[in-house]
């Protein structure tokens, strides 16, 4: 099992940014496919971005395509949310998440993810 701690969040205002990051150790994090999930109360978890082992791929959730960016540090086993430009509803708790298989897709359906940090609260203010 790999562990995943999230950090970052806070309150800003629209318009802002921010940088999530997620910090992973347990296992060969730097082979895996990595992801970034919202959710919001009485809402399912959605699929915010990821990024393949070794940040040739990734993939954004057309509401975030353009202000956010994903990218990986394997050397520090790191993975980061760069959020720009943003709107109140991006407010959520985010959550980074692993794939614990060397593939080369991307998966967005939460439930093809493995393990999962605690998550960190993003709310932006309008």
């Amino acid at each position: 099992q790999v562990q995943l701690v999230e950090s970052g969040g806070g309150l800003v205002q629209a318009g802002d940014s921010l940088r999530l990051s997620c910090a992973a150790s347990g296992g060969p994090v730097s082979s895996y496919t990595m992801g970034w999930f919202r959710q919001t109360p009485g809402k399912e978890r959605e699929f915010v971005a990821g990024i393949i082992w070794n940040g040739a791929r990734t993939d954004y959730a057309d509401a975030v395509k353009g202000r956010f960016t994903i990218s990986r540090d394997n050397t520090k086993s790191m993975v980061y949310l760069q959020m720009n430009n943003l709107k109140p509803e991006d407010t959520a708790v985010y959550y980074c998440a692993v794939r614990r298989a060397y593939i080369v897709t991307i998966p967005i359906m939460a439930n093809e993810y493995e393990d999962w940090g605690q998550g960190t609260q993003v709310t932006v203010s309008s």
